[in-house]
C-alpha cells in the first residue's frame, strides 16, 4: 500500500510542477515528461532483459550449491543468529544460505551476483508464506538488510573517481564503509524494532562482530598505499567470487551428482524470473523518470538549499544532494549524478567527495522492492518501505557528517 501511494505521489507531484512551470512560459516540460515515459520504460525492459544472462548463470550455481549440499551447510552455520533475526523461518531452513549468499554479495559489491541469490530466497521465504499477496516479516527483514547497501569493498566507486582524475581514488573508502555500516545497522534496529524481535546474546555478539570485521578490514586497507585499495579491493573480490563457483561445483561432485544438469536446471529459472519483473521495473522507473523530468527534484534540492542557508548551516553538501535523492529510485541514475557532480565540481571537490560516499553508502530501495517483491508477486509490501527509507536516511546524514569530518 506505500508503494502503492509513493508511486502515485510521483505522477501526482509531476504533473502538479508541470503545470506551475507551464504557466510561468515553460511550454517544453510535457514534452520532457512523456519523452521520459518512453525513455523510462525501455530501459526498465532493456534492464531486465540484460538481466537475464546474469540470472541464468547464478540461479544454475545455486541449484548446483542446493543439490550438493552446499547451500544446507550455509543455513546450519547460521542458524543461530539467522534464527533470531528470521524467527518465522524454520530452524536450518535452506533459505538462510540463500540469505547469507546474497548478503556476502552485496558486502563485496557484487550486484550481479547478489540478484539472483537474493530472487531464490525470496522465493523460498514466498513458499513458507501463509499469505501470498502480503510481505512476510522475514522477506522484510532481509529486504532492508539488503536496501541499506552494507558494501565492504565499493569498487565501482573507486573506479569512476579514477576516471574522473581523482588524485587519490581511495580517499573515499573508510568514509563510504563507515556511511553504509550506519545505515544498515539503523535500518536492522528499527525493523527488530518493529517486528519485536528482542536482542539476546547472539545477536549482540554478531552485531559485536561485524563492527569487528568492519573494523579490522578500515585498519587493513588503511595500511595500503592509497593506489592500491582500488586494484586490491577489485582483485579481492573477483577471487572470491570465482572461488564461490568452485566451491559449488565440487559440492555438487562430491554429492555425486550431475553437474551439468543441475546448472542448467536451475538456468532456466533465469528468463522465466527475468519476464516476471519486467512490469513491475518498468513501473517504478517510469514514475521516477516522471518526477525527474518535472523539475520536482531540482525543486527538492533547491528547497533543502534555502533551508540550509536560511539555518546559517554550511550549503556545500547542497550540490551532492541530487545523488542523495536519487540512490533510492535508481542506481543508473544516482551514478549519473554522482559523475555529474565530480565533473562539476572536481573530483577531489567536498561535492564531488560527498557524492561518491552518497552512492556508495546506500542502495537502489525502490528498485530492490520493486524487482524482488515483483518476482513473488507481493502486493502489500506493509513496512518494508519505511524502515528501508529510514535506512537510506541515517547513510544519508552518516555521510553528510562523515565527509565534514574526513574533507571539510
Amino acid at each position: 500500500m506505500v508503494l502503492n501511494w509513493i508511486w502515485v505521489s510521483f505522477f501526482l507531484i509531476a504533473f502538479a510542477v508541470a503545470v506551475i512551470r507551464l504557466c510561468m512560459g515553460d511550454s517544453s516540460v510535457f514534452q520532457e515528461i512523456m519523452d521520459s515515459t518512453f525513455s523510462s520504460a525501455k530501459t526498465g525492459f532493456e534492464i531486465s532483459l540484460g538481466l537475464t544472462g546474469v540470472l541464468s548463470l547464478w540461479l544454475g550455481i545455486m541449484k548446483i550449491g542446493e543439490k550438493g549440499g552446499l547451500v544446507n551447510t550455509f543455513a546450519h552455520w547460521l542458524s543461530p543468529v539467522f534464527s533470531r533475526l528470521f524467527p518465522d523461518l524454520p530452524k536450518n531452513d535452506p533459505a538462510y544460505g540463500h540469505i547469507f549468499m546474497n548478503v556476502a554479495a552485496n558486502m563485496l559489491g557484487l550486484d550481479n551476483a547478489a540478484t539472483p541469490m537474493g530472487l531464490k530466497a525470496m522465493e523460498r521465504m514466498q513458499e513458507l508464506n501463509k499469505d501470498k499477496d502480503v510481505a512476510s516479516n522475514p522477506m522484510i527483514m532481509f529486504l532492508v538488510l539488503n536496501t541499506s547497501g552494507l558494501t565492504l569493498i565499493p569498487v565501482s566507486v573507486l573506479v569512476y573517481r579514477a576516471q574522473m582524475g581523482a588524485a587519490q581514488p581511495a580517499d573515499v573508502f573508510i568514509p563510504i564503509l563507515l556511511a553504509t555500516f550506519f545505515s544498515t545497522l539503523v535500518g536492522l534496529l528499527v525493523t527488530c524494532f518493529i517486528q519485536k524481535i528482542r536482542f539476546d546474546k547472539v545477536l549482540i555478539l554478531f552485531v559485536g562482530g561485524l563492527s569487528a570485521i568492519v573494523g579490522l578490514i578500515i585498519w587493513g586497507f588503511s595500511q595500503l598505499p592509497s593506489v592500491k585499495i582500488g586494484p586490491v579491493s577489485t582483485s579481492a573480490a573477483n577471487i572470491i567470487l570465482l572461488t564461490v563457483i568452485i566451491g559449488f561445483i565440487i559440492s555438487g561432485i562430491k554429492a555425486k551428482i550431475n553437474v551439468y544438469e543441475a546448472f542448467v536446471e536451475g538456468a532456466k529459472d533465469g528468463f522465466t524470473t527475468a519476464i516476471k519483473i519486467i512490469p513491475y521495473l518498468v513501473a517504478i522507473l517510469v514514475g521516477i523518470g516522471v518526477f525527474r523530468a518535472s523539475g520536482a527534484m531540482d525543486a527538492v534540492v533547491n528547497g533543502v538549499g534555502w533551508c540550509a542557508e536560511r539555518c546559517g548551516l554550511d550549503s556545500q553538501f547542497v550540490g551532492a544532494l541530487p545523488t542523495a535523492l536519487m540512490k533510492p529510485l535508481s542506481g543508473g541514475g544516482a551514478r549519473g549524478l554522482m559523475i555529474d557532480a565530480m565533473t562539476t565540481y572536481g573530483a577531489d571537490s567536498f561535492t564531488g567527495r560527498l557524492a561518491c560516499l552518497f552512492q556508495g553508502s546506500t542502495d537502489t530501495t525502490f528498485y530492490i522492492l520493486a524487482v524482488y517483491f515483483g518476482s513473488v508477486n507481493i502486493k502489500n509490501t506493509r513496512h518494508a518501505v519505511g524502515c528501508g527509507l529510514l535506512a537510506d536516511l541515517a547513510g544519508i546524514l552518516a555521510a553528510i557528517f562523515l565527509c565534514y569530518l574526513f574533507f571539510a
